[in-house]
C-alpha cells in the first residue's frame, strides 16, 4: 500500500472532498466531558428520546413476501408510492403517484435535485439561518448555494428585496425548509406567492423541505404543504420518514413533482434516468412504507405533545431573566436570545463546562 502525503495527496483527491476537518471547540470539550454528567439539549433523535414504539407493528411489516421480488422501478413501487400520495391527502393535497420519486433520506432527494437542475458551479439560494447539511452536498455535485436572509422582527421573515438581489445568471432555484430548521420558521402564504413569482418570472424551480411539516407547535394553525396547488412554476418537494414517521433508521425519503405540466414532464423524464442509475431503495422498506405512514399518527402526537410541553416549560425558566425565546410555529428546536456579552459559541463553552449543559 503506498501512502500519499502533502502536496500529492492534492493530486489523488477531487478538491470538493477537501473539507476542513478539524474538530470545532464545542464538539472537542463535549468529547471531554465522556463519562462526566451532560444534559444534551441537541438531542433530536426520536429514536433515542424513549417513546413509546410498538416494535412488532413497525417490524412485521418489513417481512413482506413481495420483498422477496426484484421489482427495479426508477421511481420507487407503486404501492409505497400510492402510500406517499395518501400521506398528501391527509394535507388536502392530490399527488398523482407517478409524479413521486422515492428515494434512501432527503439528502439523496436533494442531490438527485441537484443533478436534475444544476451545471457545476450553478447557484441555488438557501435561506439562512439555516441546517449546515445542504453544504457538504451541494459541495459534493459542484453547486454553489447562494444565503438569502430570514430577518426576526416580530417573528422570522423572507425579505423579498433580499431575495431578489441574490438572484443572478448562474440561479436555477430556490430552496425553502418549510418549517425552517432550526427557526421554525413556516412560509406564509404571501412568502410563498413572492417565492412562486420569482421562479415563474426567472425561469427557476422552487425545492421545498417538508421533512417537519407534520410539527406544528401548540396554538399555531396547521401548515399548508406546498404540495397544494396551483404551481406557477416547476416545483419539487422533499419529505421522508426520518420526521414524518420518526423512523431515521429505516432510510425512505421522496420527492413529489408539480409545476406546469410540461415541466412536469421534462423533470419527471429527466429525474428518471438519474433514479434508474442509483435505484438505491430497499424492497422490504418499500413494502412496509403503506403500514408505517397509516399508524405514524400516534408517534407524531408523543412528539407534538413532547414539543409542547417542552416549550411551556422553557416559557416558565426563562420568565424574569434576560434570556428570551425567538418566536417560532414548529419543529422540534427552539432558538434562545442571549444578551451580546460573549459570542454565542463561547457561552455555549462556558456552559458546558460549569453547567455540563451542551446547546
Amino acid at each position: 500500500m503506498t501512502y500519499y502525503a502533502g502536496s500529492e495527496a492534492h493530486a489523488v483527491f477531487s478538491g470538493r472532498t477537501g473539507w476542513d476537518g478539524e474538530v470545532t471547540a464545542l464538539a472537542r470539550a463535549a468529547a471531554e466531558r465522556r463519562g462526566l454528567p451532560l444534559l444534551d439539549l441537541t438531542a433530536a433523535n426520536p429514536t433515542r428520546c424513549g417513546f413509546a414504539v410498538d416494535a412488532e407493528a413497525l417490524l412485521a411489516p418489513l417481512s413482506s413476501a413481495g420483498a422477496l421480488r426484484y421489482e427495479p422501478e426508477p421511481f420507487g413501487l407503486r404501492l409505497a408510492r400510492e402510500a406517499v400520495s395518501r400521506y398528501y391527502a391527509g394535507h388536502g393535497a392530490t399527488v398523482d403517484p407517478a409524479d413521486l420519486c422515492l428515494t434512501t433520506s432527503t439528502s439523496e432527494a436533494y442531490s438527485f435535485l441537484f443533478r436534475l437542475l444544476c451545471d457545476p458551479g450553478d447557484e441555488v439560494l438557501i435561506a439562512t439561518p439555516s441546517y449546515p447539511l445542504l453544504d457538504y452536498l451541494a459541495a459534493l455535485d459542484d453547486v454553489r448555494l447562494i444565503p438569502y436572509p430570514l430577518v426576526y422582527e416580530h417573528g422570522w421573515q423572507i425579505q423579498p428585496e433580499a431575495l431578489a438581489n441574490r438572484i443572478g445568471p448562474r440561479t436555477r432555484a430556490i430552496a425553502l425548509v418549510h418549517p425552517n430548521n432550526p427557526t421554525g420558521h413556516f412560509a406564509s402564504a404571501s412568502e410563498r406567492a413572492m417565492m412562486e413569482d420569482a421562479c415563474a418570472r426567472h425561469g427557476l424551480a422552487l425545492l421545498v423541505d417538508e421533512v417537519f411539516l407534520d410539527y406544528p407547535w401548540p396554538g399555531v394553525e396547521a401548515p399548508r404543504s406546498f404540495a397544494n396547488g396551483p404551481h406557477p412554476a416547476l416545483t419539487l418537494v422533499l419529505s421522508g420518514v426520518s420526521k414524518v414517521a420518526a423512523l431515521p433508521q429505516m432510510k425512505l425519503g421522496w420527492l413529489a413533482l408539480a409545476g406546469p405540466a410540461h415541466l412536469r414532464a421534462e423533470a419527471r423524464a429527466r429525474l428518471e434516468i438519474i433514479a434508474d442509475t442509483f435505484l438505491s431503495v430497499s424492497a422490504p422498506v418499500q413494502h412496509a412504507l403503506p403500514a408505517w405512514l397509516a399508524q405514524c399518527g400516534g408517534m407524531q402526537k408523543q412528539i407534538r405533545q413532547r414539543t409542547g410541553a417542552n416549550l411551556l416549560r422553557l416559557d416558565q425558566l426563562l420568565a424574569g431573566t434576560a434570556v428570551s425565546r425567538l418566536l417560532g410555529e414548529g419543529g422540534w428546536y427552539a432558538v434562545l436570545r442571549i444578551p451580546a456579552v460573549v459570542p454565542d459559541e463561547e457561552f455555549a463553552l462556558r456552559l458546558l463546562a460549569h453547567a455540563g449543559v451542551l446547546v
